[in-house]
Order: structure tokens, then sequence, then C-alpha cells
């Protein structure tokens, strides 16, 4: 019943609103994506909960791994959700090569409207989307200019940097590259490595006979950036380490060990000034989630904007969803903060505007259905990273 009402453009009104969500619960971002499902399973239960979706319908919230590395994988996921399932909108993927393979084979085809709360990769900014495919977070072109800026001011003058060979990586690097170059830096060695080898030596090599004194490692966490880490410390090729968002996690001390990386420089994507920072700050901790973790507040705001956007169309359909996220998420309008959902209905209902301030900051989307982000310094300490003071 559903799948048909769908195909048509709407369903009938006892049907649940089906929402995918798309993420690596298996592979090199495996022990990150829990606390990003959970924040979207938040917004999704403050929805239900407060009267539920159009005409009363609960959103019925189904989940794929996509894996993150394996883009065919991501693809099948993607094609199970849009064309078995008839989910009307996806929160996710993650990655950025999983989400532009997610997206081209399967979203964009399909007319389904995509929001990645984590793919940072600038190649998302020019894909051809037909403008169905948003991200709550920003793109690394920035994080890219931040880390380097922090390696500088840390003392840093030579860097090599080993990079996960795909759209996450390679963009990333490139970024870096650029931007510590432009403050004066060297770049003795930047070279791409492929994920999920079990020896990295070769590599390491080649990248500490360059003389540089920091290796950034710009991979993931479960993945190639741990045993790259370990290795490179086991053969004393490098002491001092940095990594990008995909390396800030815990579990590089559980996998390296306490003690060994204290001072590793990270950087992550946090939350823009917002009303709805420390509204969200205090459900989530209501819910038993860390508002702090990676990602999180932006899948909150992606499930959100989505349950909006539809709630703003009115109906259960596909068609004009990325219109109606850019207007319930800017000026002008009433503010809606998180866990509004009742507020936001009744203002819909009578034909009102509204506009978002999510829990990872304002969304005012440009044209590529970018944000501005606001990217933290994180250093590894005791058990794990820890955001700097400073």
């Amino acid at each position: 019943m559903l799948g048909s009402a769908l195909l048509a453009g709407a369903a009938p009104a006892s049907a649940d609103v089906k929402v995918g969500f798309l993420g690596g619960f298996t592979g090199p971002i495996e022990s990150l994506v829990p606390p990003i499902f959970k924040a979207a399973e938040l917004a999704v239960k403050h929805v239900n909960d407060q009267g539920g979706i159009l005409d009363g319908q609960k959103i019925n919230f189904i989940s794929a791994d996509s894996t993150c590395a394996d883009a065919t994988a991501a693809s099948n996921a993607a094609d199970r959700m849009v064309n078995s399932e008839k989910v009307t909108a996806l929160v996710g993927p993650l990655c950025s090569g999983e989400t532009i393979a997610a997206a081209n084979n399967a979203a964009i085809p399909g007319g389904v409207l995509l929001i990645s709360p984590a793919a940072t990769s600038p190649a998302l900014t020019a894909l051809n989307d037909k403008d169905l495919v948003f991200r709550t977070t920003s793109s690394d072109a920035y994080s890219g200019e931040i880390l380097a800026k922090l390696l500088k001011e840390d003392g840093n003058e030579n860097i090599a940097i080993t990079y996960v060979n795909n759209d996450y990586g390679k963009g990333f690097a490139d970024a870096l590259e650029a931007s510590f170059k432009e403050l004066g830096g060297t770049v003795s060695a930047k070279e791409a490595h492929e994920d999920n080898k079990a020896d990295y030596r070769a590599e390491i090599g080649s990248l500490s006979a360059s003389g540089a004194e920091l290796l950034v490692v710009l991979a993931y966490v479960d993945g190639s950036g741990s045993t790259i880490i370990r290795q490179a410390l086991e053969g004393g090729d490098f002491s001092k380490f940095a990594g990008g968002d995909g390396m800030v996690g815990d579990a590089i001390v559980t996998n390296i060990g306490e003690g060994k990386l204290d001072g590793m420089i990270g950087v992550r994507i946090g939350n823009t000034t917002s009303p709805g920072t420390e509204v969200y700050n205090n459900l989530a901790k209501e819910a038993g989630l860390d508002p702090t973790s990676s990602f999180g507040a932006q899948s909150y705001d992606a499930a959100f904007l989505i349950a909006l956007a539809i709630q703003k169309v009115g109906k259960d359909t596909r068609e004009g969803l990325s219109a109606a996220v850019r207007e319930v998420s800017s000026e002008p309008g009433e503010v809606i903060l998180p866990g509004e959902w009742e507020k936001a209905k009744k203002l819909l209902a009578e034909g009102k505007d509204i506009n978002y301030e999510g829990a990872s900051g304002s969304h005012e989307f440009d044209k590529n259905g970018d944000v501005p982000g606001n990217v933290i310094k994180m250093v590894v300490s005791g058990k794990g990273f820890k955001e700097a003071t400073q």
C-alpha cells in the first residue's frame, strides 16, 4: 500500500511516513555512527510524540548500512530505500564518497531529498543534484583552512599528509595543503593511501623520509587511520600527529593505547551560535545522549528539517521538499527551536512562515545546499579527544 501510494505522489492518511537513514554501521567509522543515528532518532521521537506528522501519522524511521567505504554497497542500500522501501526522504549517508554514490545512483534519479549530516567533501558542492542534496555540516574546504592555522599556531613548519584515497580524503588534503602553504608552511609530502590494508609501513617510510616533523592523517578512526598511527609509532617514524574529523573519536586511544597520543590535534565540525544549541544540549542530555558527539546535532537537524519540509508541503510526497527545506530554515518566519514540533505544526497549519534555528546552528542553505560551519580544535588527553580550551 505504502509503496504504490508513494509512487502516485501521496500516501493515504492512515499510512506512516517513511524516512530513511543511511550510515556506515560497519566499516571505518562504525564507532562514530551510533550517536549520529540516535540523534536523528531523537528528532523523529519529538515529532511522533507531539501529535505526529501531517494528519497524525507517525514517521517510520528505517535504517540501512551504507558502510562508508564501499560505494557499491552505499548505492545498493540507497536503491533499496528509494525504490523498494519507497522512502519520502533520506538522512545521510555520512561519508562523502558514499553520499555521492547514493545520490547519483538512487536519490537523484528517484527525486528523493537527501540531507547528509556529515559528508564534508568539497566535491558535493559541485554535484549536479537537481537541488536534492543538502548537508547540515560545512565543507572540508573550511576545515582544511582551520587545521592549517592550528598547526601553524602550534609551531609546526613542516608537515606530511597521508589521506584515504576517496572524495573525503582528497578534498580535505588539497584544502589543507593550499592553506598551510599560504601561511608559509612546508608540505614535504602528500600521499594517498588505500583503506583497510594491514600494512602501511612502506607508505609511512616514504612520508618519514621527507623530513616532516608531523604527520597529518586524513582517514577514519576505525579504518586506516589507527593502523597508520600505530605502525608509525612502532617504527619510530613519527611521534607527532594531527587528524581531521574522521579521526576524532575516542576509539583512537582504545586502538593505540592511553598516553601514547596525548597532545594530538584534531578538528571536528561543531555547532554555530544558535538559540537552538542550548535547547538541543538539554534535550540530548535528557535522552541520555552526549550533545557534543561528532555530527550528532547535525543529524538531529537533518531529520527535523525533513519532517518540517514534509509538513510544509502538506502531504507525503517527494515533490517540492527541497524548496520547502529552504523555506522552513530561513528568514522570515517565527523561530522554531529543536523539539518544538507542536508549535511548528500549528504555525504551518495557520499558513505562517517558520524559521528553524537548529541544534547545530542556523541553516541558511546556499544555492548548492551548503551551510557555513564552525570548526572546533580537539586534543587527545587521557582516554580520548577533548575540546581544546583557548
